[in-house]
């Protein structure tokens, strides 16, 4: 039985992250902004309740997250995932340009930095202890092939710039941590039916998690975090 934490699992690949670690019998740390309107995820922790431990937790906050990793001081986690991420404007379906050329917003272009490559650097750091006393010793990053220098199109700028930045952030945290036995690992999920790659996206939730599940549990080597997507194909950084 391993022991999961898991940010952003209010909904879609967080939520189903859950449900699928909770239904193989191991145990669950999970957090969100505002777990009483969760109701999915309240109510699999009613059922769940030996399991199951839902956590309010704002990963913007520093202090919020350094607080949660003191009240669980006393435990240990096999793996963490940092999953809790946005978009941002959409230009396509929600007519808002921007995070599109020409008309930029800096404080967009913060926010989503912010929340999608600093945070989750606050959280692996804040857990790196919890991490490193565990068995498994796995710290996950959810990215994206939209941050690829390498492959990198046109538009989404603070998307593709926050996802770059969690990249490195990620590699970084790789090297740092080796010598404590924990490895790092970056997975884009696919575009996914969630409600930021909507209904087109030809990737079900539960495919895409239960492929980056498989990758999670096998063997990984220390010091070099890898970028894959979730079908195991490695992505250029």
């Amino acid at each position: 039985m391993r022991t999961v934490f898991i940010t952003g699992a209010n909904r879609g690949i967080g939520l189903e992250f859950v449900k699928q670690y909770v239904a193989d019998g191991d145990i669950v740390h999970a957090c969100c902004r505002r777990p009483g309107g969760a109701a999915e995820l309240k109510a699999l922790e009613k059922a769940n309740r030996d399991r199951l431990h839902v956590h309010a937790l704002d990963v913007t906050k520093t202090e919020a997250v350094q607080r949660l990793a003191g009240a669980l001081a006393e435990k240990s986690i096999d793996v963490l995932i940092n999953n809790a991420g946005v978009f941002g404007p959409k230009a396509e379906s929600e007519k808002d340009l921007r995070q599109s050329l020409g008309h930029i917003d800096e404080e967009i272009v913060a926010k989503v930095i912010r929340i999608n490559a600093i945070a989750p650097l606050v959280v692996a750091q804040a857990f790196s202890e919890h991490v490193a006393r565990s068995l498994e010793k796995k710290i996950v990053a959810l990215s994206s092939a939209m941050g690829s220098i390498a492959e990198a199109s046109g538009g989404h700028y603070a998307y593709r710039m926050s996802k770059t930045a969690l990249n490195m952030a990620m590699a970084t945290l790789g090297r740092d941590l080796a010598p404590r036995g924990v490895s790092v690992q970056v997975f884009c999920p696919g575009w996914v039916q969630t409600e930021m790659g909507g209904p087109k996206a030809p990737q079900t939730v539960e495919e895409s998690v239960r492929a980056l599940r498989g990758l999670i549990a096998a063997p990984t080597e220390t010091g070099v975090a890898r970028f894959r997507l979730f079908d195991g194909t490695t992505v250029p950084w």
